[in-house]
């Protein structure tokens, strides 16, 4: 018996752990789902997907400017905690539609995950201009609260060709802009910016090495790229 049939069930009785665990992704699918439902946009995996077709494509040749945007609501932990999950919901329908009314018309938007959204720009516009854009859209973001507290967004950006070729590369870039607006304070946008590596010893299996020279060779990729890449994934699992 699932625990959705439990919930309707007339004898209550103690809730196991597994079932304790399966409210959980009840629960977070739901609220997925009518965040997406509601702002009918497309979801992170396409967003990865539209990218790297036009990475891939002529865009580069033809002069086209590709920029990525990185769109995160600021403390959006405490509104679920204040206010409850629905308000939660009804922040990021709102923040959602916002989003896609201040961008022009032929720019993507979508619903990477949690309270984070991305922008994907295509077109003759430069990123300086894109940076405006986005900038005004920060700055005159008005939603609030059932108390009145008006919320703020901060918002990562990455030009592709310029700061990276790659999919991966570029996102990880966006990201690295967005993490750098967010610990100067929020409420504010930042640019993707050279990065000086940082020399660390680590020491690999010999088997690790050779799978990533493998990889490396494989996807045309050098191996110090590949191993940021795979640190941003593990820093994102752990929410650092």
């Amino acid at each position: 018996m699932s625990i959705q049939e439990n919930m309707q069930g007339e004898a209550p009785r103690p809730i196991t752990v597994a079932e304790h665990m399966e409210l959980g992704r009840y629960n977070e699918q739901r609220k997925r789902t009518a965040v997406n439902d509601a702002l009918g946009f497309p979801t992170g995996e396409q967003f990865e997907a539209d990218l790297t077709a036009m990475l891939g494509g002529d865009a580069e040749a033809s002069g086209d400017v590709i920029v990525i945007a990185l769109i995160d609501c600021d403390e959006f932990l405490r509104v679920n905690q204040e206010f409850g999950h629905d308000e939660g919901d009804r922040v990021l329908i709102d923040t959602g539609r916002y989003i896609r009314g201040a961008v022009p018309g032929d720019a993507k938007v979508y619903r990477i995950g949690g309270d984070e959204f991305g922008v994907l720009f295509r077109g003759a516009m430069e990123r300086e201009e894109i940076f405006l854009l986005l900038n005004d859209m920060r700055r005159d973001y008005a939603v609030t609260t059932p108390d009145g507290t008006r919320q703020t967004i901060t918002i990562g950006m990455a030009t592709a060709f310029e700061d990276a070729s790659r999919c991966a590369e570029l996102i990880r870039k966006a990201d690295g802009a967005l993490y750098r607006a967010k610990v100067a304070g929020r409420d504010r946008i930042a640019m993707a910016k050279e990065e000086k590596m940082v020399p660390k010893t680590s020491h690999y299996t010999r088997d690790q090495l050779q799978r990533l020279a493998k990889l490396s060779k494989r996807e045309g990729v050098g191996e110090a790229i590949l191993l940021r890449e795979a640190l941003d994934m593990l820093l994102k699992k752990y929410d650092i």
